[in-house]
């Protein structure tokens, strides 16, 4: 009993903690992110290690920074997709606070105005590099029936996904966008503004996750890690279909033909990145493994492990 009302209080520490953050860091689109700038095309928006670009020998610097300038567009856009359903999810949770912790309510209530926000912030970017870049380029799913479909999964699936998805956001930022100085100043300023408040995100998806999770039989719990393989199985599937279609994007307007055999490594190579983007680079995160290492036995994660080999 009283490890149960130490954990509680720990917890209602962390959520007033962040609270206290999000205060302190909130931040404007226009008047702090944007300023008035615009995109510069002379420079990459994603960074080598996200993009994989300099794995393709074949094309030249240029087309190696102008494909960057097309995954920084689609990842601006996947992010924008994600947070759709985050929301939703996180505005569910918060039903479970209504009559009880109010200070874990407010946290959770500031965490969907700040994704309400990002998704703006989002739309805003598309708009602005749409008017740098050349016509053709699709962003293929739909926000609203990828949603639809996450959110018919169960909520310990969800709040893995969303869990694993702001945990990579942080390790993205600080590992590979922080410290690439070759990176358009402004795509830059997207991601800080946006690691700051997910910083946040992350740890209140951590606590809403294990929260479910103590809610669950071990049968519950078995037909949760099915649903979050499936999920997983999902975000491949988007990402198989934007590769294809970024890859044709790019070789329409890049100035020189391809061979079909160049074109085909091209189309696998953004596949390769954005699997480690959106997939195993946040599988890989040990704050994630650790989490869900410590909610499902030696069979499930055999079973997550196997789901994923297929991805590499």
């Amino acid at each position: 009993m009283q490890t149960q009302i130490t954990t509680q209080t720990s917890d209602s520490q962390r959520y007033a903690k962040c609270i206290e953050v999000s205060k302190r860091i909130r931040w404007d689109i226009e008047a702090d992110v944007i300023r008035g700038r615009s995109f510069d095309f002379d420079h990459k928006f994603l960074p080598d290690g996200l993009s994989k670009v300099q794995e393709l020998d074949f094309i030249s610097r240029a087309e190696k920074r102008l494909l960057s300038q097309i995954q920084g567009r689609t990842y601006a856009n996947l992010f924008g997709l994600v947070e759709r359903f985050i929301n939703a999810k996180v505005l569910d949770v918060s039903r479970d606070h209504w009559f009880g912790d109010q200070t874990a309510l407010e946290a959770l209530i500031r965490f969907s105005d700040e994704e309400l926000k990002h998704q703006e912030l989002f739309r805003r970017i598309e708009q602005m590099i749409a008017a740098g870049l050349p016509e053709g380029y699709e962003f293929v799913p739909q926000p609203n029936a990828v949603a639809s479909v996450v959110l018919s999964k169960s909520t310990w699936a969800v709040l893995g996904l969303t869990c694993h998805i702001e945990l990579f956001t942080q390790a993205h930022y600080k590992q590979s966008i922080e410290p690439d100085e070759s990176l358009s100043e402004l795509f830059k300023d997207v991601f800080l503004f946006h690691w700051r408040e997910e910083s946040q995100h992350a740890i209140l998806d951590e606590l809403e996750w294990k929260r479910e999770n103590a809610k669950l039989t071990e049968e519950e719990r078995d037909r949760a890690v099915d649903d979050l393989i499936a999920l997983v199985v999902a975000v491949d599937g988007i990402l198989q279909a934007q590769s294809r279609s970024d890859a044709n994007y790019f070789c329409a307007i890049a100035g020189r033909p391809f061979s079909s055999q160049e074109r085909d490594a091209i189309e696998r190579q953004l596949l390769r990145a954005y699997r480690w983007q959106y997939i195993l680079s946040g599988v890989q995160e040990p704050r994630f493994s650790n989490i869900l290492g410590s909610m499902v036995n030696a069979q499930q994660a055999e079973r997550i492990g196997a789901a994923l080999l297929t991805l590499i």
